[in-house]
């Protein structure tokens, strides 16, 4: 049988395209941006001009074309797949989504329907961002978020809000897990009804086993949504092998 392949792009073997902000803060482990976080390649495109202050206090006004063309770019250069690195562009995900052929999720925050349809009762998911300020109705409708979906943010701690909308070239990570696990807290404290946690932030993944532990509840952040999408435009190929045991259908 002849094995024929064909072409069409000009990268193979990173399918995910992560749109970027233009930032010096450090990223540790398990930050969307380290490229080590992921157990695949992935490409990125840094949107030049697009700041988490601006992304986040200012709805990322005037960034949207930015975006657009950074997408393109990532789908020319071979990514089936798109994402970004802040929750809050759910605003762009529609005019994203109309630019390109590929599938977009802009932001952790889609997860919350999902999470949702999910959960028995009346329980629902609960969600930790970086600024309940600014994380408006607006963001939330564009996620397919429930406007009365419980929320809480980090800006009243001491350090992972502060650093990262301001862009400091230095953070204390520990400083940041003690704000994470504090707003853990509160998000316990003000609701009763959660059956579990999407963190809006792709900076908080890092810190969901900590949340995990404080809340006892599921924990969906950036990484889950973008393994996810991953695992679609990549399916695990299972080998067929008729004399291996665990393809024996036993119900006959």
């Amino acid at each position: 049988m002849a094995n024929i392949e064909f072409g069409g792009k000009t990268v193979y073997g990173a399918t995910v395209g992560v749109m970027m902000l233009e930032t010096q803060f450090p990223r540790i482990y398990g930050d969307i941006a380290n490229a080590n976080t992921w157990p695949f390649p992935v490409q990125y495109r840094i949107v030049r001009g697009a700041s988490p202050d601006l992304v986040v206090r200012h709805k990322a006004k005037g960034l949207t074309e930015g975006f657009i063309a950074a997408a393109q770019d990532l789908v020319a250069h071979g990514a089936d797949g798109l994402t970004t690195n802040c929750g809050y562009l759910s605003l762009i995900q529609d005019a994203v989504m109309s630019a390109v052929d590929v599938p977009v999720a802009t932001s952790s925050l889609m997860q919350v329907a999902a999470v949702n349809s999910m959960l028995g009762g009346r329980k629902r998911a609960g969600v930790i961002t970086i600024s309940k300020e600014h994380l408006t109705g607006e963001h939330l409708e564009a996620a397919g978020v429930p406007p009365d979906t419980p929320i809480v943010g980090t800006e009243r701690g001491s350090e992972f809000t502060r650093k990262i909308l301001d862009d400091h070239p230095d953070i204390d990570f520990d400083l940041c897990r003690q704000d994470l696990c504090r707003t853990a807290h509160e998000l316990m404290d003000r609701y009763d009804d959660l059956g579990a946690v999407v963190l809006e932030c792709t900076n908080m993944a890092p810190f969901a086993p900590e949340i995990r532990r404080i809340t006892k509840l599921p924990v969906y952040s950036i990484y889950t949504l973008v393994t996810w999408l991953q695992s679609g435009l990549v399916p695990m190929r299972f080998p067929i092998q008729l004399d291996d045991p665990r393809h024996i259908n036993l119900s006959h």
